[in-house]
This record gives structure tokens, C-alpha cells and sequence, in this order.
């Protein structure tokens, strides 16, 4: 299958690298530099593209999407900090009949630390003494804070019942890949769940695992929704 990597940083160099375990080549990368206001993301220059994974930013990410939406070219979207635009991306990959697969975090582990707050998070709701928080460390490049993934984490929180406060915060410093906490307090003890990365390659190969998943699909998924699918129907 024929790669596109649209935004061409730490992690589309990475993707580029390992996209062969994947059944990929990549045919085509994008970054700052040769596509300024999406001038490359043309018709001419996605023929023959099956799949597009887009790591860029958050200012630009949102365009991008709609101008591969509208070629017709299912996309992974590893950019965090443009889910305000959640609802307008998802009528407009609807509106096109294209593939695409979205999420704050593409590890396989943190989909599974997900999984275990919001279990704890239910197990906990009724609990009044317990009291929670939620806390993420990122590299001091990240753009975005608290991250998408935090966010996500809370959310999940929420909708497995938990009502009461979560204290968020985010740290910015040096080069770490990343680690999120969630907590519970007591009088009585103290309940952390923590998901540590130990560099961005679990990330990448998300990505990819996904991008195998949509070619030649359509619809609008979040990765989880892949992930787990088959555990579901067991």
C-alpha cells in the first residue's frame, strides 16, 4: 500500500521508518517546508495514495484534514489539541464517504491504562471519600496542555460515573516522551494508576496498526474502537 505522511517531524520520521513492517511505502511527505498552505495536496500529487497518516500541528491540522477529505484519501490524524473541531471533522468526513481514524494517543498501552481508570473511576463513584486527580509530564516542545490523552482520561472518568472533582495539572520539561497519572485519595489510602512511554515508536506504530485498518474503509472511528473490536465480540 502507498504511504502519504503529511507533517514530517520526530514522529512522521519515525512512522516513515518503520511503515515497511506495515505493508507500507511511502510515496509522499509533507512538511512546512514543501507544502505551505497545503500547496502539495493536490489531486496530481495523491494519486495512487491508499492511506495518509498526519502528524503536524494544531494550528494547521484541521486544514489538512479537510483538503484530504476532499481528495478522497482515508487519513490517520496523530495531532492532538484540535477536538474543538471534533463535530465540524466528523459531518465532514461523512459528507465526503471517506475513511478516517482519530485519537489523543495511538499506544496500545495507554488505550489499556483508558480501560483501567475508568474501571477504578466506576468502581469508585459512590465512594464520596475518595477524591481524585489527574496529572501528565510531556516534553517542553508539546504545544498542548493538559495533553488530548488527559483529557481523554478524564472523560472516560466522567462517563463511568465519577462526579466529583478531578484536580488536573501538566508539567513541560526537557525531552519526556510522556507518563499520565490518575489518583484516588482517602483518609484511609491512596489509589495510582500510572502509564510511563518510553519513547514515541508505541505512538507510531498505532498509527500504523490503524492506517493498516482503515485502507479501504469508511467511516469515522477512534482507535480504540479498532483496538478493542475484536475483544468485544468475544
Amino acid at each position: 500500500m502507498n504511504l502519504a505522511i503529511v507533517g514530517y517531524g520526530k514522529m512522521g520520521q519515525l512512522i516513515d521508518e518503520l511503515s515497511p513492517q506495515y505493508g507500507f511505502t511511502t510515496q509522499l511527505r509533507l512538511d512546512e517546508f514543501n507544502n505551505p498552505a497545503q500547496a502539495m495536496m493536490t489531486p496530481e500529487h495523491f494519486a495512487g495514495i491508499d492511506v495518509a497518516i498526519e502528524f503536524s500541528t494544531p494550528e494547521t491540522c484541521v486544514a489538512n484534514i479537510r483538503r484530504l477529505a476532499e481528495l478522497k484519501i482515508n487519513t490517520v490524524v496523530g495531532t492532538t489539541g484540535w477536538l474543538a473541531h471534533l463535530d465540524e471533522v466528523r459531518a465532514l468526513i461523512a459528507a465526503q464517504d471517506t475513511g478516517f481514524v482519530w485519537s489523543p494517543n495511538y499506544s496500545i498501552g495507554v488505550n489499556v491504562f483508558s480501560r483501567l481508570v475508568a474501571e477504578a473511576a466506576r468502581w469508585l463513584a459512590n465512594e464520596n471519600e475518595y477524591e481524585a486527580w489527574a496529572w501528565e509530564i510531556h516534553h517542553s516542545q508539546k504545544k498542548d496542555a493538559p495533553s488530548g490523552t488527559l483529557l481523554k482520561l478524564v472523560g472516560d472518568m466522567r462517563q463511568a460515573g465519577y462526579s466529583r472533582t478531578i484536580d488536573q495539572s501538566a508539567s513541560r520539561a526537557g525531552a519526556h516522551p510522556g507518563t499520565h497519572e490518575i489518583g484516588f485519595d482517602s483518609a484511609a489510602d491512596t489509589i495510582t494508576l500510572r502509564h510511563s512511554a518510553r519513547s514515541r515508536e508505541g505512538f507510531a506504530r498505532g498509527a500504523l496498526k490503524a492506517a493498516q485498518w482503515i485502507a479501504g474503509r469508511k467511516g469515522f472511528y477512534e482507535f480504540s474502537e479498532i483496538l478493542f473490536a475484536d475483544k468485544h465480540q468475544k
